[in-house]
């Protein structure tokens, strides 16, 4: 029997990666009036670069985003980039900061099922208030007893988060769509996982990890299949 199960938030109950491909498809329209000589994926790359060099300050959500969007402009055209299309960009940012939560099907139903008969977590990293807003909106909020917005899903953060409810990594179930974030540092600490794979993900959630995750990791393919998967989980744990 697990004594908690948690839930990612973006892209494992509701779509988060389809935003910031629409965010970075307005960016290529933007830059295209410079006539750069880089090619799109060299614009993805530098834009990646740039995401990932200011994680350290800015950290995950679409502030973070949208800041390293400008950052990469002002570099790509050689500081030529407008005041208008910063100014652009940050329209951009309230225009994603605002979009309406929409969920996977089967989210609804798995979180309202698995929460009759455990207790259950959100464990989402990003904006603070983003985070918090996309959970009230998303209607699922009163569903679970504990909502952690972290800046970083480590296998220390996971650590953290046990030890301050009380619950045996051994006893815990973790799932999201990240195998980097919701899934290899919940096995490393001992805990159980299902991963349930997105269409759309960030290229820095994907990790090579052939034979990390031995026997206390699962994959199913849709959240519906989530609840009676658990129970028979658990049944089998039981035994």
């Amino acid at each position: 029997m697990f004594d908690l199960i948690a839930f990612d938030a973006d892209d494992t109950l509701w779509h988060n990666e389809r935003l910031y491909r629409m965010g970075r498809e307005r960016f290529h329209q933007m830059l295209a009036k410079y006539k750069l000589a880089d090619t799109t994926e060299a614009i993805d790359e530098r834009v990646n670069q740039t995401e990932l060099q200011n994680l350290k300050y800015y950290g995950y959500g679409v502030m973070s985003f949208v800041l390293s969007l400008i950052e990469a402009s002002v570099e790509l055209t050689g500081g030529r980039i407008s005041a208008t299309d910063i100014e652009d960009l940050l329209k951009l940012s309230k225009e994603m900061l605002t979009d309406p939560v929409e969920l996977f099907p089967g989210a609804e139903e798995a979180v309202t099922r698995l929460s009759a008969a455990y207790p259950l977590m959100l464990i989402t990293k990003g904006d603070l208030l983003h985070q918090q807003a996309k959970a009230d909106q998303s209607g699922l909020r009163g569903y679970f007893r504990h909502v952690e917005v972290v800046s970083d899903k480590s296998r220390a953060t996971y650590a953290a988060i046990l030890q301050r409810v009380a619950v045996s990594p051994s006893r815990f179930l973790m799932v999201g769509n990240s195998l980097r974030s919701d899934i290899l540092p919940v096995i490393q600490l001992g805990g159980w996982a299902i991963h349930i794979p997105a269409e759309l993900s960030w290229s820095h959630e994907h990790v090579d990890a052939d034979g990390a995750f031995g026997d206390r990791c699962f994959e199913l393919g849709h959240l519906g299949d989530l609840p009676g998967f658990v129970d028979g989980l658990a049944g089998r744990r039981a035994e």
